[in-house]
């Protein structure tokens, strides 16, 4: 009787042995006590994007959280999950494209990471993009990998809002230098009454000039008086 023997590829066995093995799988606490990611991953993501149409439309987290130990295995989880989406859709030569890049990667996957928040804002970029910052981020974690403890990590975190977060407590120093001195009371009553004030002047003085144009006769009218006077006197006399 003849058995035959499945056919292995090499993505496959190394994907069985990175989940079989002990020493490669994550922790419950996630961490890793041989390094999972290979020395070739940087070949196997340049065979991809050399056979992907560079500007086919993906979308990465404009808002992770700025974290040197977590941010790399947070850009891996997501670039993951993308890996997934992609071989669903695509041809036999693709899918093995895929999911070699994808066994350097899946190793993100034997950590329990929390589902993804709904704080985070995706925005579209170009698959190329996308597959170089996976092997920038696999060269940024592949030092810290069997040196950590990846367990602070199993929740992706957003970069805090601006608007929404408060501001660091300031010093009194920093407060009292930084504080815009106090309006002072007598001043600012002394502003708004002072167009009323050179309004009631301008009035007085208009008043005055007209009473005083009433009391002042004309010189004609000065000499009438004046003659008025004189005749009135001799007739007295």
């Amino acid at each position: 009787m003849i058995v035959l023997a499945p056919a292995w590829s090499p993505t496959t066995s190394l994907l069985l042995l990175l989940l079989l093995s002990p020493g490669l799988r994550g922790s419950p606490d996630c961490s890793f006590s041989h390094s999972p990611i290979s020395s070739t991953f940087k070949v196997t993501i340049r065979k991809l994007s050399d056979y992907l149409l560079q500007d086919y439309p993906v979308t990465v987290a404009a808002n992770l959280q700025d974290d040197e130990l977590c941010g790399p295995f947070w850009h891996l989880v997501l670039a993951q999950r993308w890996m997934g989406r992609l071989k669903a859709v695509a041809g036999s030569q693709m899918q093995s494209l895929l999911e070699a890049v994808n066994t350097e990667i899946h190793f993100v996957t034997l950590c329990a990471f929390q589902p993804l928040p709904s704080c985070l804002r995706f925005v579209q970029t170009n698959i190329s993009h996308l597959l170089q910052d996976t092997s920038e981020q696999l060269v940024a974690l592949k030092p810290w990998i069997t040196r950590r403890n990846f367990s602070g990590c199993l929740e992706l975190q957003c970069q805090p809002d601006s608007s929404t977060t408060p501001l660091p407590p300031r010093s009194p120093r920093a407060l009292e230098a930084t504080a815009l001195p106090a309006p002072q009371a007598p001043l600012l009553l002394l502003l708004l009454l002072l167009p009323v004030a050179l309004l009631l002047m301008s009035a007085a003085w208009c008043l005055h000039w007209r009473r005083r144009r009433w009391r002042t006769p004309y010189p004609r009218e000065q000499v009438s008086q004046q003659n008025g006077q004189r005749a009135w006197g001799g007739l007295r006399g």
